[in-house]
């Protein structure tokens, strides 16, 4: 501003020199028509260019926020955190050439007994509001998920964990654990910044209204509640940015699987995260989309009540689960969209082995164990509950109702609220459900370390809820125990022995039948043909998409 009232100033000394400078004008003739003054030339305005139009992805989701507190953080909201924050590690997709890939990690190495391991830290790292990634914040936000994480059961097996120097970190465990498996957690690992964290400590509103604390590639520039989400580039981002990468990412929180659809057809969203199961056929056919079916971490199991009678009978239990038509279940629940259970571990993570026993569908069978048990012809009544909210469970409860009726077992199926569900379960095992469905999915990619234990790991005193208050058929085995504890500690440093203890822990498990193991869940994925870089991975089941590795097809 300055500058242009300067050179103002100086065009109008100029005028004046000029005009005190001329010759004096000459009277005009009386026979001469006046002379007009030639018009004045206006100099065009400038219009100012207007600023690019930044590359936006679209995005209708069902994943809502039951927070963002990325220690608490225990549900849907990964789907966005996983593209905010970052941990020390993240487990490749499977198939990869290396299982692991380095995050803030650049490199670790561990003990012979692996029992310590120490991380080198990836240098000129920062966290969204400026602060510096290094030892005392990785160490800072361990022992926070340590603490108080929504998953901070993870953290059992970890001792401690020190700063070696401003850039190196020191794990000392109790027992020996795959380590870059708990540090590559979809939960309760995340690195935050120290700064954000103790503000956090001091109000318990901190993250109530939408900030972030990362060092990921996106952060949050604005958040409306049960209604949209905007994400933008983290300018800083240490993995650098290439023409083409999404600048901002806009989520819609739209939870009808109906409306999600429409909204992608019509071209008002790029991705959604599903669409009513009975259109994946049709979408498929579309070549402007691209529709897989991936394995999933996810899993169904039926809870049996071990507490009540007759369930405290092992062969009540066995002729149960010969009872439960699973091929139907999968075929009209899931609509074709999972592989019958091997046990509690799915397929595709440790410690899954398909030498793990399985029940088939036999009503001849569960009416002849009925009858060894005591109870011919059935004569008993039991309740079953599920998540109201899952319309897959709402699916399949009835064909299980249908099906115990022929060895006559009476079943009245109650949905519930998944907190009251939740609440009701963990009260008086008496009073509670008989039948308890459930989805559960492992924490990180090893579900010996989680579903075993988090759902079948009982302790000595009823109703046998360890901490995870997971195992919901209150049952407890000696033998179960001992030979998860073997099998959990070999897995540290001798996986091929380890495996064979937890085949043995599930077989053992599967013939005593405190729950039917139903299915395992497959994820439909749809992208369109004009995205590209969309990379499957089963070890976050709740991150569909990682935005950063998406453009837009050339």
């Amino acid at each position: 501003m300055e500058r242009y009232y300067l050179i103002l100033s100086m065009l109008l000394v100029v005028a004046v020199l000029v005009t005190a400078c001329a010759p004096a004008a000459t009277p005009a003739s009386s026979t001469e028509p006046p002379v007009a003054a030639p018009a004045a030339t206006v100099a065009p305005t400038a219009v100012p260019a207007a600023p690019p139009t930044p590359l936006v992805l679209k995005y209708a989701s069902s994943a809502n926020i039951t927070t963002w507190d990325p220690i608490a953080s225990f549900s849907t909201e990964a789907a966005y955190m996983a593209n905010m924050y970052e941990q020390l590690v993240r487990v490749n997709p499977l198939g990869s050439a290396e299982k692991y890939s380095p995050l803030l990690a650049e490199s670790w190495e561990k003990s012979a007994d692996g029992l310590v391991w120490t991380f080198k830290l990836r240098p000129g790292v920062k966290f969204h509001d400026g602060e510096p990634m290094n030892a005392a914040a990785v160490v800072k936000s361990i022992e926070a998920e340590k603490d108080h994480a929504g998953a901070s059961f993870i953290w059992l097996p970890l001792d401690k964990v020190e700063a070696v120097n401003d850039m190196t970190v020191k794990f000392t465990l109790k027992y020996a654990q795959p380590l870059e498996l708990i540090l590559g957690s979809e939960y309760a690992a995340y690195i935050v910044s120290p700064k954000a964290l103790d503000a956090a400590a001091v109000n318990k509103d901190y993250w109530t209204a939408g900030v972030d604390a990362g060092t990921g590639p996106y952060k949050i520039e604005s958040y409306t509640a049960d209604k949209e989400l905007v994400l933008t580039q983290n300018k800083d981002y240490w993995g650098g940015w290439k023409p083409g990468q999404y600048e901002k990412v806009l989520v819609q929180f739209v939870p009808e699987a109906t409306t999600r659809q429409q909204m992608m057809e019509g071209g008002e969203v790029d991705l959604v995260t599903t669409v009513p199961l009975d259109s994946l056929a049709t979408l498929a056919k579309n070549p402007d989309y691209v529709v897989s079916y991936e394995p999933s971490l996810f899993n169904y199991t039926a809870f049996f009540n071990t507490m009540k009678k007759p369930l405290d009978d092992v062969k009540v239990r066995q002729a149960l689960s010969y009872a439960i038509p699973y091929e139907d279940i999968i075929k009209i629940g899931a609509n074709g969209l999972g592989t019958p259970s091997h046990g509690t571990v799915p397929v595709g993570v440790f410690p899954y082995s398909a030498d793990v026993k399985q029940y088939t569908y036999d009503i001849e069978k569960a009416k002849a164990l009925l009858k060894e048990a005591g109870y011919d012809g059935g004569g008993f009544s039991l309740t079953l509950t599920y998540a109201s909210a899952n319309s897959t469970e709402e699916n399949f409860a009835p064909l299980i109702k249908d099906s115990f009726k022929q060895i006559g077992v009476d079943v009245t199926i109650q949905p519930m609220d998944w907190a009251q569900q939740w609440t009701l379960a963990k009260t008086d095992p008496a009073k509670a459900q008989d039948i308890f469905l459930l989805l559960y999915w492992p924490t990180y990619s090893d579900a010996g370390g989680d579903n075993m234990y988090s759902m079948f790991y009982g302790t000595k005193d009823a109703p046998h809820l360890n901490v995870t208050k997971f195992n919901l058929s209150y049952w407890y085995d000696e033998q179960y125990n001992a030979l998860w504890d073997e099998a959990n500690a070999l897995s540290g440093t001798d996986t091929a022995a380890s495996l064979a203890k937890y085949t043995e822990a599930q077989n053992l498990m599967v013939d005593q039948a405190p729950a039917a193991f139903l299915f395992d869940t497959k994820v439909a994925i749809i992208v369109p043909a004009r995205i590209t870089g969309f990379k499957y991975n089963l070890n976050y089941p709740d991150v569909r998409f990682w935005f950063y590795d998406l453009t837009p097809a050339k």
